[in-house]
């Protein structure tokens, strides 16, 4: 079976880059791209597994792990985590509350305010959905040895810096 990213370029660079400089550099992209195109296959799948959407499950991870260090949230801090409106926000923790996810309470050092928790089913619904997933993964960082983690986290925080970088708009 043919996938798409080789129908589109029957060459097999999967990028348009013409001559590299640096033999290879085309194969990490290559594996790059295939890594990043996996890890979206898995969180649609998870999404589809737990019946939520990416947002909401970026507000269970981020409710879990403030919750895992102690720290309390608010929907507030939801509204700027997740860079969406109050009123969206509202309607997130509406949603996971009603699904058994999250809890309000009231907040223990501003009376104006909820805090944000998660509830246990949450954390046993993602430790089953994404245990797996994450004994692999690490598993896998576990086997490199110190210099090749060395190498690949700063290969990786070089690529991130690349991505993040805003290039000016173009024109024709």
């Amino acid at each position: 079976m043919i996938d798409m990213e080789t129908a589109m370029n029957p060459d097999g660079a999967g990028y348009w880059y013409a001559d590299q400089d640096t033999p290879g550099s085309v194969d990490v992209l290559n594996a790059l791209r295939a890594y990043r195109a996996a890890e979206a296959e898995m969180r649609r799948r998870t999404r589809d597994s737990m019946k939520m959407n990416e947002t909401d499950l970026l507000a269970i991870r981020y409710a879990m792990r403030a919750h895992k260090a102690g720290h309390c949230i608010s929907p507030k801090d939801l509204s700027r985590m997740l860079k969406i409106s109050t009123a969206s926000t509202t309607g997130l923790v509406d949603r996971l509350v009603a699904s058994g996810h999250l809890i309000r309470r009231p907040h223990p050092t501003d009376r104006r305010s909820v805090e944000i928790i998660p509830t246990g089913s949450a954390d046993t619904e993602v430790r089953e959905t994404l245990g797996g997933m994450h004994k692999r993964m690490l598993e896998v960082a576990e086997s490199l040895t110190t210099e090749e983690a060395l190498h690949v986290t700063r290969f990786l925080e070089r690529m991130t810096w690349a991505v993040e970088q805003e290039d000016p708009p173009h024109h024709p």
